[in-house]
């Protein structure tokens, strides 16, 4: 349905993100290992069920190949020895590119450091680099041969779509000395007031760089504290699907839908805007941006 002209299109392993909406599937990306999550016994030592966490993976693979939509895992990490540890099993289940992620810098760089090692390097992305990122970090992208990473623009001004096109502009110097070559821009959902600016900064994102873009639209009903008492916990997820394919139906590329147990919601519904958008295309009756 929309134009945006000159887009980017990056392959990362054996996946094609970005382009014109319609040229590529969405990329779903699901969380494994992430906070509390059920299947792991010890955060720190990185201990969890591998029957359970390669299930998980393969239901992803299943919808995947069923549908013809990328799916990738973002695997979060709670500690350097847990997030090595993550990254193996996941090398050895899937052969598809995976995220390494963690809210620690030393535990990413540790991830890049083990991508280093064990020649992982260009499956990998990095998630994420920030106006916050630290230079240590910056570092040592520089000095690994990992090109792709998703860039968060983290802003205050949580309902700032201009805020979030700044956010980006600060990191580009950043993305050019940690040598990353296929940026995936995170346009930043905080919570539900925060869901329009993020889809209109992908849009001229999109627009103006050419950037592949989407979002972790899911943290919009994740951060709604009073979400279950107002309405019941049956009605979560119909609302995180709502977020999660609302920046999709605006032009997106991707979406790190939250965890990976959602697939089976996620990866039914992107597919139907994917066909709908994929046949209208051949009309040529599109919206130029």
């Amino acid at each position: 349905m929309f134009r945006f002209g000159n887009q980017k299109a990056f392959e990362i392993g054996k996946v094609n993100i970005g382009g014109e909406p319609g040229d590529n599937p969405t990329v779903l990306i699901g969380s494994i290992f992430y906070g509390k999550h059920k299947i792991v016994e010890d955060e720190k030592k990185g201990i969890f069920d591998k029957e359970k966490a390669e299930k998980l993976i393969k239901e992803q693979e299943e919808l995947s190949d069923k549908t013809g939509n990328p799916g990738l895992v973002d695997v979060v990490g709670m500690s350097e020895e847990a997030i090595r540890g993550y990254m193996e099993f996941v090398a050895d289940v899937t052969d598809k590119p995976f995220l390494v992620d963690s809210a620690i810098a030393d535990i990413k760089i540790a991830a890049v450091e083990y991508a280093k090692e064990v020649g992982l390097e260009k499956r990998i992305i990095y998630n994420s680099i920030s106006p916050e990122s630290k230079d240590k970090e910056i570092e040592a992208l520089k000095n690994s041969n990992i090109e792709a990473a998703v860039v968060l623009a983290y802003t205050f001004n949580v309902t700032s779509s201009k805020a979030r096109i700044d956010a980006l502009e600060k990191v580009l110097p950043k993305l050019e000395e940690a040598g990353i070559t296929k940026p995936l821009i995170d346009t930043f959902v905080m919570d539900v007031p925060s869901l329009p600016a993020a889809a209109k900064a992908a849009m001229e994102i999109k627009k103006k760089y050419g950037f592949p873009c989407g979002s972790g639209a899911h943290n919009a009903i994740a951060s709604w504290k009073g979400f279950k008492n107002m309405l019941g916990k049956e009605a979560e997820k119909p609302a995180v699907l709502m977020a999660n394919t609302l920046q999709i139906v605006l032009g997106s590329d991707f979406v790190l839908y939250g965890p990976i147990e959602d697939s089976k919601l996620v990866f039914p519904a992107v597919f139907t805007i994917d066909t709908a958008y994929r046949y209208f295309a051949r009309t040529k009756d599109l919206i130029e941006i």
